[in-house]
């Protein structure tokens, strides 16, 4: 049996400045016919710098730090969403994640047909999400507006189908970053137990979150992000003592 891990060696992610420039009419105007001052140079965003980190088989990682810290990047980079500007990513086994739930949506086309076009996304057959369709309708609790266009729904409404959608299926690597807030009581409880079903199921699990609780409960090991860089890895209690002491928290 193929083993399941997650290995990062010297990572180094780079945002491009381009995304960060303003680049609105108005401002092109202005620079060409005020003649004003060339702004200061926006330096490209040092996302992850250094990253060397392993997770194996079995391992529940919580991951701590302030907004910004390099948490997201990693699990997106995990996930295969951004390449990497230096060093190498591998990860063997199945990747499950649960993040920008709202991501892929066709807001024209009913409940329904986004479930289909979001499983194709997730890398599933049209057979599969069709033999699945029926539990996730059931699940998401929309009733008649599942055929109604996604452009007429609640934001909540579209992350309950989001949710719904990406936990019909287990992976070897859960993915997480923050616990999913996804409407009333009832749908809550019943979202917990589906993630907490599929955290039992999975062999890795990485948690992003500033749920003490979440991360004390789930997860055994630690990793704490301060601008890009891992500076801690080791019990959780003790990755989140360090977090509260890096940024001054009672």
């Amino acid at each position: 049996m193929t083993q399941t891990f997650i290995r990062l060696q010297s990572v180094n992610l780079h945002y491009a400045a381009l995304a960060f420039k303003e680049r609105s009419l108005k401002a092109l105007l202005a620079a060409t016919f005020c003649k004003a001052k060339a702004s200061a140079t926006v330096q490209d965003v040092h996302a992850l710098k250094n990253i060397s980190v392993e997770i194996k088989g079995g391992e529940r990682v919580g991951l701590l730090g302030h907004n910004g810290a390099g948490k997201s990047s990693f699990l997106k980079t995990v996930a295969g969403l951004y390449p990497v500007s230096s060093g190498s990513v591998k990860v063997q086994g199945e990747v499950r994640s649960l993040f920008d739930l709202s991501l892929g949506f066709e807001p024209d086309a009913t409940g329904r047909e986004n479930i289909l076009y979001r499983g194709l996304l997730l890398g599933l057959s049209p057979d599969y999400m069709r033999n699945k369709e029926a539990e996730i309708v059931a699940f998401a609790g929309l009733g008649e507006f599942i055929d109604y266009p996604i452009k007429t729904y609640s934001a909540g409404m579209q992350v309950r189908l989001a949710f719904a959608i990406s936990t019909s299926v287990t992976g070897d690597v859960l993915l997480l970053d923050e616990v999913i807030g996804a409407g009333d009581a009832n749908f809550m409880a019943k979202a917990k137990q589906r993630i907490a079903s599929l955290v039992e199921q999975a062999d890795i699990l990485v948690l992003a979150s500033h749920d003490f609780s979440a991360l004390t409960n789930l997860c055994t090991r630690g990793l704490v992000f301060h601008h890009g860089q891992i500076i801690f890895d080791g019990p959780i209690n003790l990755a989140l003592a360090e977090y509260k002491s890096v940024n001054n928290l009672a």
